[in-house]
């Protein structure tokens, strides 16, 4: 089993439970600090108290006043005092900050003017609803920072893209860790192998061409090198898999050892991957037998896997209930 560092997750200070919402109250969300907070590091953020907005204080909307790029603002409510350009400055400033903070990945508030990955209203002039944005905070993150795995805490709420947002973490944490240190092509190269069977999982295509992209890696720069595989190889695990594609990854790796089990324990698992692939049991219930076995009959190429090598506070995060 590999040894992982805890995941370091910035996330809107709200979700903690910290009083910083604009009435003076929070959004405390169970799941993040009863389950997942003891078992990472959080850094947590509230850009409208950052701006010394102060609680209680006036709630603050996005208004679209203009068409065009330059015309979204963000306003308080009532006196429409316009906050655009302070939190457009701050945020750029606390992206740089976060840069450089090792982080792993971001939790935000859905739905705030700030904080909000996606579907935040925005409002015209009249205090009409016109259609749904992205929060001003959120925007220069996500746009700073593309290959930082970023979710908000209602998505969270699914189980599979609960495991999907950790797997994302798991693996940004460990390349970010091979670039930070010394490392050579062949390491890269290891790194690649490692993970072939989480790329297959998302992307087999994905897969084959960043293994193009390391193989040609002694012909650009070593920093050209990584920036491209680690863009290339975020975007690839960025969208969640289906259970049928992982349930074709499962089945390869059982593939690796089912000569070696019995008539009845081939059954066992290859019923239990068909059970996960109907959604009927989550995908740690096949890895589990999986790597029972692989540990037992010694599949060298298997246990060097990133995609078996969980630990069990990593599948504690994905799939623990409240």
């Amino acid at each position: 089993m590999a040894t992982l560092d805890p995941l370091r997750i910035g996330i809107s200070a709200c979700l903690l439970g910290e009083a910083v919402r604009y009435d003076g109250g929070h959004k405390r969300d169970a799941y993040l600090v009863d389950i997942l907070g003891p078992l990472v590091d959080w850094v947590p953020t509230c850009p409208e108290m950052d701006l010394g907005l102060g609680t209680p204080r006036e709630p603050i909307r996005l208004v679209r006043r203009d068409v065009g790029p330059n015309g979204l603002r963000l306003q308080a409510s009532n006196t429409t005092v316009d906050l655009t350009r302070r939190m457009y400055n701050y945020a750029r400033r606390q992206v740089k900050v976060l840069a450089r903070s090792n982080l792993d990945g971001y939790i935000l508030k859905e739905g705030s003017p700030s904080c909000g990955m996606a579907r935040v209203r925005i409002w015209n002039n009249a205090g009409r609803p016109v259609g749904n944005g992205r929060g001003m905070f959120a925007e220069a993150l996500m746009s700073a920072l593309p290959d930082l795995p970023i979710e908000d805490e209602a998505r969270l709420q699914n189980p599979r893209r609960r495991e999907h947002f950790i797997d994302r973490m798991l693996a940004y944490q460990q390349l970010r860790k091979l670039f930070l240190e010394y490392w050579t092509v062949g390491g890269l190269a290891a790194f690649h192998a490692a993970h072939e069977l989480m790329l297959m999982a998302y992307s087999p295509s994905a897969y084959r061409a960043l293994g193009r992209l390391v193989a040609s890696g002694a012909s650009c720069g070593r920093r050209t090198l990584a920036k491209q595989y680690e863009s290339a190889f975020m975007t690839a695990v960025s969208k969640m898999a289906s259970c049928r594609r992982h349930a074709i990854v499962l089945t390869r790796i059982a593939g690796h050892f089912e000569s070696q089990l019995s008539g009845n324990k081939r059954l066992e698992l290859t019923s239990l991957i068909d059970e996960y692939r109907r959604g009927l049991v989550p995908r740690t219930a096949p890895l589990s037998l999986i790597c029972y076995h692989v540990k037992q009959l010694k599949v060298t190429y298997l246990s060097g896997q990133a995609y078996l090598n969980r630990s069990p506070a990593a599948v504690q995060m994905c799939w623990r209930q409240l």
